[in-house]
């Protein structure tokens, strides 16, 4: 859908991107999603197509001079088509992971020079530290030029098939969350190694892994941003800890954007299954002339706009150097939200087809609800908006 409220250049990323994700990604989803595990090789054509977008105009060079200064929207916007393809696929897409955000937020220079165009995957989440961060077990520690890591990663995302990972560990766990950090460990080093890859009820073409880190040795120079003092005054230690979580308010709008794609995916869907059939989609007709499916499919549309135009604004704000912690969280928490409805709803409205495997829709289902877990829970975002309303610090309101 091509959105009025956008300038020209982001219409056209929507329409190649759609494209992309109709004749590129849809034919190959449900063969990726059996083979879990398998590397969809099909996907260099997407990478392919992107260099010539840039080489057409629409590249990272273009975007820095579009009137919403859109770097960040335009990733939002790129996300939600190819999601509205397939979310499993666009993940296992070479090259861009969530690792890379977080280079891109708080990366120095030459960090971004070396990294920046890197796969990196993140990891974060361990078996006793999931939404609450700063519990985080694993371990860095200084030894001359090289800091060791040890410790267990867990849910990595495309942790198997990336360049590098993103670690987030303690240098103090007695000091809580201002001892954190993040580390770039490329893969290969040794003492890093992935454990097993897991079966998962949806999104199966990407892979999700567990990592081990046994006197990982990694370079002094690898830490991410350059902060490894410990001892440091109450302010620098909270904007250290801040620098990391800072990643989230850039990705939280990416993540949001995919829900989006794949609740408009699951609606087009429906609405092409019930034409086949002979539904008539009398829209816009008043409440006494709609069927009980019309009215709850214009309800869902209604939820996903709302969703749709506060993704936007937070992708907005980040590209004009606005904080936006509250609107990423509000966007994240309710475009999770209703993607994750719409695709069971649709599941539910197309009955015995919705079901079936000869449609996308139950597939919609089991790739939605990671969408509304990863890059932070519905809880989470909920606590995160409340402290931002009522002023709360994280110690004054858990």
């Amino acid at each position: 859908m091509i959105h009025p409220l956008l300038p020209n250049q982001l219409q056209k990323t929507q329409e190649t991107m759609r494209m992309a994700a109709e004749f590129i990604l849809r034919p190959i989803s449900r063969k990726y999603d059996k083979a879990e595990h398998e590397p969809p090789v099909e996907m260099e054509q997407l990478n392919q197509a992107a260099a010539a977008q840039k080489e057409t105009g629409m590249g990272d060079d273009s975007v820095k001079s579009m009137d919403l200064k859109g770097r960040n929207l335009w990733a939002v916007i790129s996300l939600e088509q190819m999601c509205w393809g397939d979310v499993g696929l666009f993940l296992a897409r070479p090259g861009t992971g969530l690792g890379n955000a977080a280079i891109s937020a708080v990366g120095n220079p030459d960090q971004k020079s070396k990294w920046g165009k890197r796969w990196a995957s993140m990891a974060i989440t361990e078996p006793g530290a999931g939404s609450d961060s700063k519990n985080i077990s694993t371990a860095a520690v200084l030894d001359g030029d090289e800091w060791v890591i040890n410790g267990e990663k867990i849910y990595v995302t495309d942790g198997d098939r990336c360049d590098c990972v993103v670690v987030w560990a303690t240098l103090n766990k007695a000091m809580g969350k201002t001892a954190i950090r993040s580390f770039i460990v490329e893969k290969g080093t040794p003492g890093f190694s992935v454990a097993r890859l897991e079966k998962k009820l949806g999104i199966r073409a990407s892979d999700t892994a567990t990592l081990i880190f046994d006197n990982c040795r990694i370079p002094r120079e690898n830490l991410l941003g350059g902060k490894e003092e410990v001892e440091m005054d109450a302010d620098a230690a909270k904007k250290s800890f801040g620098g990391a979580m800072q990643t989230f308010d850039n990705t939280r709008p990416m993540v949001a954007g995919m829900a989006i794609g794949l609740g408009q995916a699951a609606l087009d869907m429906t609405r092409a299954l019930l034409a086949e059939e002979g539904y008539e989609d009398n829209f816009g007709a008043s409440m006494g002339q709609q069927t009980a499916i019309q009215y709850e499919l214009e309800m869902l549309e209604a939820e996903l706009e709302a969703a749709r135009l506060l993704v936007y604004k937070s992708a907005w704000m980040m590209d004009n150097k606005m904080p936006n912690s509250k609107e990423a969280s509000m966007g994240k928490a309710k475009a999770g939200r209703i993607g994750n409805r719409i695709s069971l709803k649709c599941v539910e409205i197309c009955s015995m087809q919705g079901f079936s495997e000869d449609h996308l829709l139950e597939k919609f289902s089991r790739d939605s609800k990671i969408l509304d877990i990863f890059e932070g829970t519905q809880q989470i975002q909920q606590l995160i908006v409340a402290r931002q309303v009522l002023n709360k610090s994280s110690a004054d309101l858990k």
